[in-house]
């Protein structure tokens, strides 16, 4: 495919991403809410990442942070950049302070090295907390039940600022079983938000990718990250 033609591509993928969006909304009775669409750019070569932002993106998630250094450094403040992967704790000091939003949080020594890094830079770094909803052993993140302790473990953290929840739902075609699994996550930010825990909101829910955002935003989500269907199918 030519530069040209690959360009229109991916225009025609975010416009037909935007409808889609806008149609999940309308079904599930949430019309003109807004939906934050980020394009996850995993091995992405930067031309690519700038014919999207051509298109109207304005925030890519990576999952590595090597990913996030090398593209942070070319791309700078054009976009926001969002950390969608695991994160080790000895690479925090590598991303603090270039990214938006954190959606991977799920363990305490990872809190407590975000906000002591953060502390350095007088900043405070915003994250979402990772809940493994489908409890898969291949995938990180809490367990429903140990959301709140693990809540009450980190609110003396003064650095960092929770700002929802984040969720990996499983690679399957039982669209009730992604239902069910959807619409737990929610639920469980509908109960943290009655508590009014102070210094935390629950303003996203981080969930739904290329295979299943549209079911996602039905059941609630804000925040979908969705890769191939933008790009294709990824080159490794």
């Amino acid at each position: 495919m030519t530069t040209e033609g690959r360009k229109i591509s991916i225009e025609k993928n975010i416009l037909q991403i935007k409808e889609n969006i806008g149609n999940a909304l309308k079904k599930s009775g949430r019309e003109g809410d807004e939906v934050q669409l980020i394009a996850v750019t995993k091995t992405v070569d930067i031309n690519r990442i700038n014919e999207a932002i051509e298109a109207g993106i304005t925030s890519i998630g990576e999952n590595r942070t090597n990913e996030i250094e090398e593209k942070y450094n070319l791309i700078g403040s054009k976009v926001d950049f969002h950390m969608i992967g695991h994160l080790q704790t000895n690479k925090v000091k590598n991303i603090i302070g270039k990214t938006k939003l954190i959606h991977s949080l799920d363990r305490i020594s990872l809190a407590k090295e975000l906000d002591k890094r953060s502390k350095r830079n007088n900043i405070v770094t915003d994250v979402l907390l990772q809940v493994n909803v489908a409890e898969e052993e291949s995938k990180f993140g809490l367990k429903v039940d140990e959301v709140l302790y693990f809540i009450e473990d980190i609110l003396e953290l003064t650095n960092i600022r929770v700002r929802g929840l984040m969720t990996i739902a499983p690679y399957t075609e039982d669209r009730s079983y992604l239902r069910n699994v959807f619409r737990s996550l929610y639920k469980l930010s509908e109960d943290i938000k009655t508590r009014n825990y102070e210094g935390l909101s629950m303003d996203y829910l981080s969930m739904g990718m290329s295979n299943d955002y549209e079911i996602a935003i039905e059941e609630g989500s804000n925040m979908v990250r969705v890769g191939s269907s933008i790009f294709g199918k990824r080159n490794y």
